[in-house]
């Protein structure tokens, strides 16, 4: 896929994922962008620039970047947008070895501890994500597995980063490919081992 407006399309598909309450996988990356609007655009340029380089894997691209906080798409045609992606691949190509390395970590601490606000603050997981102790690959998993955000979220009184991460996690599942078995699995092995 080299055609920028193509580009342009699933950016802004993307975009309004990760932005809104939109959902690009259920609607399937239609949005109601026209060619005009494209067109008008002082940043087709970049459009261009991504399609090129990035075609086949365009989705992958902007995901990587969203995941990363950048939504203007000027602001990924540079090396760090660049670095974004390799990361994300490489996270992507090795999942159940970030989440066991990332599990491993967690295992000095008592795992219901791990997933529970106490005094409106942020469950430890979540602290650990956000001091990039862990990826959020891990929180996105553990979620999936006991699906604590919605229930620990009632909890936490911070309004004003809060709801940024959640969404976040939120808009990022379905982009986390896993198996969920093997996850449960790694887990239980882990935090019930007592030697």
């Amino acid at each position: 896929m080299n055609d920028p407006y193509e580009a342009y399309k699933v950016y802004n598909a993307l975009k309004l994922h990760f932005e809104s309450n939109y959902d690009a996988i259920k609607y399937n990356f239609k949005t109601t962008v026209k060619p005009a609007s494209f067109f008008k655009r002082k940043d087709k340029f970049f459009f261009a620039k991504i399609a090129k380089h990035h075609g086949k894997h365009l989705i992958d691209y902007y995901v990587a970047n969203f995941k990363a906080g950048v939504g203007y798409a000027g602001d990924m045609v540079n090396e760090s947008g660049e670095k974004n992606y390799i990361e994300y691949k490489k996270i992507k190509e090795s999942m159940h070895r970030v989440f066991e390395i990332d599990i491993n970590k967690l295992s000095d601490n008592d795992f219901e501890n791990l997933l529970i606000s106490k005094d409106g603050q942020h469950p430890l997981i979540i602290k650990l994500w956000m001091q990039e102790e862990i990826h959020l690959e891990t929180v996105v998993i553990l979620n999936s597995i006991l699906e604590f955000i919605p229930r620990e979220s009632k909890k936490i009184k911070d309004t004003i980063i809060w709801p940024d991460q959640k969404r976040l996690i939120e808009k990022y599942t379905p982009f986390v490919k896993f198996n969920m078995d093997k996850c449960k699995t790694l887990c239980i092995k882990t935090f019930t081992n007592t030697s």
